[in-house]
C-alpha cells in the first residue's frame, strides 16, 4: 500500500460555489463527467463526489493542491458501474514516481455530504 486518501464535500456549499462561478465546473471536470452529472437529478451531488475523488487522490499520493491539475484525475464507470480512477498528466507522473501500480476508489453521497476514498497500491 502506497497511500490512502479520504475526502468529504458539503454538497450545498459546493452547489453554491458552482452557482457563483458556473465556469468552474469546466475547469475542474472532464466532458464525460459533466455529461454524466447533467443526466442525474442532482448535478451538484455527482460533481461534489468527483471533486472529493480528486482531493482524496492528492492525499493518497501525499501531495497538496497544485501538485497536479484537477482534470488530471477523473472517474469513469466500468461496465458493471464500478467507479474507476483515470489518472493522467502530472498526477500520472507523480503516481509513477511513487510506484503506484493500481488504484481503488469508492464514492458515496447522502443528501448533504459527498465522500470518496482512494487507495494507491
Amino acid at each position: 500500500m502506497i497511500g490512502v486518501g479520504i475526502d468529504a464535500v458539503d454538497i450545498d456549499r459546493f452547489r453554491s460555489t458552482l452557482e457563483r462561478s458556473p465556469r468552474m465546473a469546466d475547469r475542474l471536470f472532464t466532458a464525460s463527467e459533466l455529461e454524466l452529472a447533467a443526466r442525474r437529478a442532482d448535478t451538484a451531488a455527482v460533481l461534489a463526489a468527483r471533486f472529493a475523488v480528486r482531493e482524496a487522490t492528492m492525499k493518497a499520493l501525499g501531495v497538496g493542491l497544485g501538485a497536479f491539475d484537477f482534470k488530471d484525475v477523473s472517474v469513469v464507470s466500468s461496465e458493471s458501474g464500478r467507479p474507476v480512477l483515470n489518472v493522467q498528466g502530472r498526477a500520472r507522473d507523480l503516481a509513477r514516481e511513487c510506484g503506484v501500480s493500481a488504484w481503488h476508489v469508492s464514492i458515496t453521497h447522502t443528501e448533504h455530504l459527498a465522500m470518496a476514498v482512494v487507495t494507491a497500491e
